[in-house]
């Protein structure tokens, strides 16, 4: 059987990729209501806001509450996507939200969105006002950055349920990104447009159902619009 770091790339880049059967979760409070989110503002608000809506809210009894975010290639979008989802998430002041480094990288999460710990010996600490930053040290206490432990494991699990919802920042996907989404409530991949191919989002979906880890979804990243934002917005 391929791993995923065997997996092929020979074919177009699909539209769209259809998410795997979904996992049963326990709701949490009321759902949204009209001004819990912020709403949209430009064209990659409304992008965001539709996503939070398709994710976390959906008519589908279960409400979906931690979801890891994984590209199959490294991508610059993916850690500006998670913190734009997450401040959306927490804006109407309604719900607790945690984004949680979850991608093992020589590269914290903290260190790309350039947000400083306030005291360097908390685990967690504000981004703004109802959202969380946990870094990857807070809860995976293993030999190495590409090492995780079941009692690692349960740390995240632990951190999860502090908050109403978490985004998780992964890696790009391999055996630790599948391990880890194992404790979330399903995973989105991001695709790089012109890039990811449709035979390896295809294997990697199958990987992905036998692990049973529910695929929620696709993002379609780094996509160029063919005419201004400005002009966009009217069409």
């Amino acid at each position: 059987m391929s791993t995923f770091g065997e997996l092929l790339r020979a074919m177009p880049l699909p539209e769209e990729f259809p998410p795997a059967a979904e996992k049963v979760v326990v709701p949490i409070r009321d759902e949204a209501a009209d001004g819990a989110i912020a709403r949209a503002v430009s064209v990659r608000d409304e992008q965001i806001h539709g996503l939070i809506q398709q994710l976390f809210f959906r008519e589908e009894p279960g409400l979906v509450r931690n979801v890891g975010f994984a590209p199959i290639e490294t991508s610059p979008q993916t850690a500006p996507m998670c913190i734009d989802l997450a401040k959306a998430l927490a804006s109407g002041g309604r719900y607790d939200v945690g984004l949680i480094d979850a991608s093992g990288d020589a590269t914290p999460l903290q260190q790309l969105l350039q947000v400083e710990a306030p005291d360097s010996t908390k685990d967690i600490w504000p981004v703004v006002s109802n959202l969380w930053l946990v870094p990857w040290q807070s809860w995976a206490r293993g030999a190495g950055l590409h090492t995780i432990t079941d009692h690692d494991l349960e740390r995240l699990r632990d951190f999860m349920t502090g908050f109403d919802f978490s985004i998780l920042y992964c890696a790009p996907v391999s055996w630790l990104t599948a391990r880890i989404a194992q404790s979330c409530d399903g995973i989105v991949l991001i695709l790089t447009a012109n890039k990811t191919r449709r035979l390896v989002a295809a294997q990697i979906k199958e990987h992905l159902a036998k692990a049973q880890i529910p695929l929620l979804g696709t993002v379609l990243a780094e996509r160029r619009l063919p005419v201004p934002q400005g002009l966009y917005r009217r069409l």
